[in-house]
Order: C-alpha cells, then structure tokens, then sequence
C-alpha cells in the first residue's frame, strides 16, 4: 500500500482548519501532518516535518505574513512542495498574484464544501486548479500567461546580487574570485549559488550557465 499524500494546513480560523481537516481525513490516500493559524510559522513547523509534507493549503490573510507572502517563502525552501490557496478573497489580482508567487491552485472558501477534493487531486497530479466561479469570468490569454514559460518570465526571481553572482559563474570566474571581486567569503558565494539554484530549480552548473546565456546575464549570450 502506497503511504498517505501529506497535507499541512495553514489558517488563521480554527474551526474551519478543523473542518477543512475532517473533509480530506475522510478520503483514502490523504493524510493532514500539521497545521498552524500564523503565516510566519509555516517554515518552521515544515521543517520539523519528517517525512515533509507534499501539500500546503493555506490562507491568504493571516496574521504576520501573508499568504501570497508565505507561498514565496514556502517554494524557495522547498520548491516540490505543492500550494493550494483557499481564501475568500474573490478579486484576480489576489489570484494572479498567488499564482506568480508559486501556487499551484486557488480555491475559493464558499466552494471548499464540493470542490475542496478536486482541487486537492488536480494539484496533486501537477495540474493547475482554478476555482470554478473563476475560471469561468477569466479571459484566455490570462489563463494562458500562468502557464510555466510565461510565469519565468513575469517573475523575476533573483535579486540584484544573485544576478549579478550568476553573471559571473556563467562567465568562468571561481568561487574565490567571485568571493574576491565582492568582498565577501567563499561560503557567502556558495550560498548566493544554492539560493539562485533553489529560486530557479536548477540542480547543476551546466544548466544554470545555460539558463545565464540564455537570459541574457552574460556577455558570452548571443
């Protein structure tokens, strides 16, 4: 028997996390392995997740960090894991927002009642779920801009910096030169190089010097 799906739920009501909770406890496969009512506390309680949890659904408002907020934090610490907004902010530009920010799907609360299960699967499937009383009022080509390639490009993931550590990885230069040119130590390089891998989910060199080229962030792009 395959192990649970693991879902954490972040939200600061109560009495809806316990119902939210009730609803995917009921279903074969699905399992909740924490929740928090605060934003902030997200990471924390996910790193002391073992095995880590595959699902977060949360809010977007929360107390101390927000939802869009804390789906940014979220996927730059553990980029697999899959976000499904459940919110009751019915306005596009929370939903583009959440999607820009790394959400998988948005799902409205007044809908959570029969739609809740659905979302959870089509997210879980790497799908991108919309809330019905959404997609129905969306327009094509906006739908269209959340597909991958177009949300690389509406978002730019790296600071000033980690552009600027890219430029010079993809040009050839060392860590201790990298290191050197900044003034700052080579650990400090090392880490401005896993943050700009995580951001980009990138796992080698040779593909982060070709993403370099092909953004244009060095002078060897053609």
């Amino acid at each position: 028997m395959a192990p649970p799906y693991r879902i954490f739920l972040a939200d600061d009501h109560s009495m809806f996390r316990k119902g939210i909770r009730k609803i995917i406890e009921e279903i074969p496969g699905l399992e909740v392995v924490g929740e928090v009512g605060d934003g902030i506390r997200i990471l924390g309680a996910l790193k002391k997740l073992k095995p880590l949890a595959q699902m977060v659904i949360l809010d977007i408002s929360m107390p101390n960090l927000r939802g869009i907020e804390a789906t940014r934090e979220i996927k730059k610490v553990f980029p697999n894991i899959k976000i499904l907004i459940l919110t009751m902010h019915k306005s596009k530009e929370y939903l583009y927002h959440a999607f820009l920010s790394g959400a998988e799907g948005y799902l409205l609360k007044e809908e959570s009642d029969t739609e809740l299960v659905t979302a959870i699967e089509a997210v879980q499937e790497g799908k991108t779920y919309i809330s019905p009383l959404f997609s129905i009022e969306l327009p094509a080509d906006l739908l269209e801009k959340w597909k991958k390639s177009e949300l690389e490009s509406l978002l730019e993931p790296l600071s000033v910096r980690e552009k600027e550590v890219l430029k010079l990885i993809a040009e050839g230069k060392t860590s201790k030169e990298i290191a050197y040119l900044f003034s700052i130590s080579i650990r400090t390089v090392h880490h401005h190089r896993d943050n700009i891998m995580n951001k980009l989910n990138i796992r080698n060199i040779a593909d982060l010097v070709k993403y370099a080229i092909e953004k244009g962030y060095t002078s060897t792009a053609t």
